[in-house]
This record gives C-alpha cells, structure tokens and sequence, in this order.
C-alpha cells in the first residue's frame, strides 16, 4: 500500500460510514413515504374543512386515508409502524373534534404529543440517556453499548436529541397560541406546512452528529463471536478429555471428507 492508496481508503470507509447513518436514519423515521402518510391526513382534513366547513366529512375523510395507507402497506407485505402510528394519531384527533363538535380539537392530540416528545427527548438528554439513542441503537445494532462502552456516540446521540427537543418546543411555541387565537383553517395550514421542515431539520442534525461520531459497536456480531467461540472452546476441552482418558479423538465431518476423496457423504451412503 503506498502513501497515495490510504487517503481514498480513508475517504471510502468515511463514505460507507455516511451511507450507512443515512440509510438508518431512513429507516428509523420513514423516509419520503413516511412523510407523505404523516401529512396526508392533516392535509385531507384541512383541505375539505377549507371548502365546506363539515367537521364529519373532513374527519372521515382523513381517517379512511390513514386507513388506506395501512392496508396498502399490508398489501405491499411492508413496515406498517408509521401507517399505523399515522392511523392512531388521527382517530384520537377524530374522537376529540367529534366529542367537543370543535374542529380545531382535531389537531389537539397531535400538538399535544408533539410537546411531549420535545421534553421527552430533553430530560433524557439531562439523565444520560438520549431518546434518540434509545430509537437508534437497535437499528445500528448498538443497542446501549454507546452509553458505556463509545462515549463520542453517546456524545453526538445527546446532541441531537437536544437538537430534536429544542426544535420541536419550538413548533410547539407557535402552535399553542395559534391553537388559541387562531382559526381552524389558520391553524390548519400552518400545522401542515411545519411538518416536514423542522422534521428534516432534526434529521439533518442527527446526521452531522452520527457522521462525525464514533462507528457504532456492532454487539450482535459480539455475540455471535462469543458463542463460536464457546463452542470452539468446548470442543476443545472435550478432545484433551478424551485424550486423557485414552480415546481417539472422534473426526469431524470435514476430516472424513477430506480423508475421502470422494466425501464424506459419498462414503457414508
């Protein structure tokens, strides 16, 4: 290898290690298609309540898509986490405008959820266990071992999950008192066009700081390491055991097939 060959294996492991956060990152919150079945039914309902001011037609209208979004999922045999989760959030959001007739209650869940997620990922933050760490450690095959074992992991998983609570109290701050002030369609319009902006925001921060952290530690393949290990290790305490007590060592099947030019199986038919 000479001085001119490390740089671009440098530059392609740095590369591969973006590839890869970007490609969890994705996974863990939807990508393109988890945003359209986030925006769709806020969409739909704001659309309909715009043009005819019918709180039933828009609430159902809203609620059939997320369902169609779900069995469409089903069908496709794909991941229904962010269809079903979309499903929940818009007929908790049905229930509360159809229980107080008031349609500014349909997006009242919604907010009301948003805000708690902001402080959830805070105090996580402030108690050493970052949320996003704890929704990314799974999909990197880390599980907790950043909170012990990778300290700049666990660093960059604290500062986006700041970054994610600091944004969504944010969103919070103008929707609240818009919720108070403003009317249904105000608020309506303004609570969609904030939904993908400060989601991709969050996402890109995650991304700066997972890109510039360490790589994870993959404890599955740890432990699937340990067990063959475990296992060499056994057959090795059997095969001195035999040794001492004066048996032959019994020959593995790749020793038969190898003694046999045929193969092993061959000889056993």
């Amino acid at each position: 290898m000479t001085s001119l060959d490390k740089p671009t294996e440098d530059t392609t492991e740095a590369d591969d290690a973006r590839a890869v956060t970007e490609a969890a990152l994705f996974e863990a919150f939807g990508g393109v298609r988890g945003m359209v079945e986030t925006v769709l039914p806020g969409l739909l309902f704001v659309t309909i309540f715009t043009l005819n001011n019918d709180l039933h037609m828009s609430a159902i209208a809203a609620l059939a898509v997320s369902v169609v979004l779900v069995v469409v999922r089903l069908v496709m045999k794909d991941t229904v986490k962010h269809a079903f989760s979309g499903v929940f959030g818009v007929a908790f959001g049905v229930v509360f405008a159809m229980m107080t007739d008031n349609a500014k209650n349909f997006y009242l869940p919604g907010m009301l959820y948003t805000l708690g997620l902001a402080m959830a990922y805070i105090v996580t933050s402030l108690a050493g266990v970052p949320l996003i760490g704890l929704i990314l450690g799974p999909v990197f095959k880390e599980n907790l071992s950043w909170r012990t074992r990778n300290p700049g992991r666990k660093k960059a998983y604290t500062k986006a999950s700041y970054a994610w609570g600091l944004i969504l109290l944010a969103k919070s701050a103008i929707l609240f008192p818009l919720y108070w002030w403003a009317d249904t369609e105000q608020l309506g319009w303004v609570l969609v066009t904030l939904k993908i902006p400060p989601f991709l925001l969050a996402v890109w921060l995650t991304w700066v700081f997972l890109a510039k952290a360490p790589a994870p530690i993959d404890v599955f393949a740890e432990m699937e390491a340990a067990e063959e290990a475990e296992k060499a290790e056994k057959a090795e305490r059997e095969q001195r055991r035999q040794e001492a007590d004066g048996i032959p060592p019994t020959p593995s099947e790749a020793d038969e097939e190898a003694a046999d030019p045929r193969g092993g199986r061959h000889r056993k038919a």
